[in-house]
């Protein structure tokens, strides 16, 4: 059966020519994505649906103004055109300042290297949260809720503009995630994990050993004592480290926060040093195989790597073209939207701290007292601002790890707590676990690595004592 998209592309020539003139930068993004959800929640299934969605977005900008339209009727594409023109015609006042990038013609697949989800069937999709969620229920009494979430996308962007790109592009997403809740009298703890994929079904079928791992640890936290709040040296694992450089150093560096807001774009001032001489931060959608990557971003913009920081020192940040244009900067291919109802904005793709030189048990090396610190519950970010929960934790003492802790919170400001890093681990882990939420779109799939990291002065488990 064809594509509803299949003769999209000579329409978007023709309409993208017939409107071009009125304004000074039309784009139109076709999309067609199709997916499943299920969600259990104890016994209860709360969701259990496969959807079509086919639909589009029109985006014309006029002096600067911006206008933008979406729809999920083709046949309507001509009105939503005229719409957005009409608004970006309305608004615009100043000077129209897109960075140049150069037009492409392509088309391109994200390849699987296993089974495309599209062909496994909802019933046993189904089958597998179930055997998950028995896990989790198997481990203990004292686990009172759990839930198992998965979800996949399968999407395919058709983008047309007014400069002469026209690019099809399609790839599949995947995630699964896992909670357990247990409880022991007035003490209640929480185990989670998350993992994605943009490579194979089969990623998600042996998860048995990460779903347990779950349970346990919130059975076992049922009897730690809590960390003593203070003020502490901590050492971070990988999935720490690039929750950190993600959530807390990340955001800042997308340039729409940047641009917008003048005290950032000070402190965010390329050239100023952030952390050591062995630190390197990146983010690019370029590296293949990971849940952020792509070919070209939602404007066109072939996928880049990106260095932020180089030897300490920032050097570079996440553009879409009108931020590129504005900032005399040059477009890195982060213009991200979740579907065709948001229009791009600046968005990480993969990011990630490169590993160091240190193995990882010297890390531990001369801390008298101090955290180690383990995968992730959640965290908050604020501006530079930043408070995490830990999975799970031990104490250091005397250069080794000690008892094991609970309720391990790590706060702080992300340019202090970049300047305060001592060490950095030999090893990596890339975690494909990441939703990204931002302008309210949320759920975003990105990708996130680094190494173990040794930090100085981190506030733990609330005010210092």
């Amino acid at each position: 059966m064809p594509s509803p998209l299949a003769d999209a592309q000579n329409l978007l020539t023709e309409l993208i020519a017939r409107y071009a003139p009125r304004v000074d930068y039309l784009m139109i993004r076709l999309e067609e994505s199709e997916g499943t959800d299920i969600l259990l929640r104890g016994d209860k299934v709360e969701t259990l649906s496969e959807g079509i969605s086919i639909g589009g977005q029109v985006r014309a900008c006029y002096k600067g103004g911006w206008g933008l339209s979406s729809f999920n009727q083709l046949e309507t594409i001509s009105e939503r055109i005229e719409e957005a023109v009409l608004a970006a015609r309305i608004v615009g006042d100043e000077e129209t300042r897109l960075a140049e990038v150069e037009p492409v013609q392509d088309s391109c697949f994200v390849p699987l290297s296993g089974t495309d989800p599209r062909l496994i069937s909802l019933a046993t999709k189904k089958v597998l949260c179930d055997r998950y969620s028995n896990i989790l229920k198997s481990v203990d009494s004292r686990i009172t809720t759990t839930s198992v979430r998965y979800s996949d996308s399968a999407q395919r962007i058709i983008l047309a503009s007014s400069e002469g790109t026209l690019i099809e592009q399609a790839w599949v997403d995947m995630e699964m995630r896992f909670a357990a809740t247990a409880r022991n009298g007035d003490t209640v703890q929480t185990g989670r994990e998350t993992t994605g994929s943009r490579k194979a079904y089969e990623d998600l079928t042996s998860l048995d050993e990460q779903v347990t791992g779950a349970a346990q640890r919130a059975i076992a936290a049922l009897s730690l004592p809590p960390v003593k709040g203070n003020i502490y040296t901590v050492v971070i694992d990988p999935i720490l480290s690039g929750l950190f450089v993600h959530e807390a150093f990340g955001h800042l560096s997308e340039a729409d926060m940047a641009y917008e807001n003048p005290d950032l774009l000070e402190a965010m001032s390329l050239g100023r040093r952030f952390g050591p001489e062995e630190l390197q931060i990146f983010d690019g959608a370029a590296p293949a195989g990971h849940r952020g990557s792509y070919f070209y971003d939602d404007e066109g913009t072939p996928a880049t790597t990106t260095q932020l920081i180089e030897d300490g020192i920032l050097v570079g940040r996440l553009h879409s073209r009108e931020t590129a244009g504005k900032l005399d900067e040059t477009a890195t291919g982060n213009a991200r939207c979740l579907n065709y109802h948001y229009a791009p904005i600046v968005r990480m793709t993969n990011t990630w701290i490169e590993p160091g030189k240190t193995p990882v048990a010297n890390l531990f090396t001369g801390i008298k007292e101090g955290v180690y610190a383990r995968n992730w519950l959640g965290g908050m970010t604020n501006g530079e601002m930043f408070t995490f929960s830990a999975g799970e934790a031990w104490m250091i003492r005397n250069g080794q790890i000690a008892e094991p802790v609970r309720d391990v919170t790590l706060s702080g400001n992300v340019f202090q707590t970049l300047a305060d890093i001592e060490a950095i681990g030999d090893d990596f882990y890339w975690d494909e676990s990441g939703g990204c939420g931002k302008g309210g779109q949320n759920g975003l799939p990105v990708g996130c690595g680094g190494p173990s990291l040794r930090i100085r002065d981190v506030v733990v488990g609330g005010e210092a004592v």
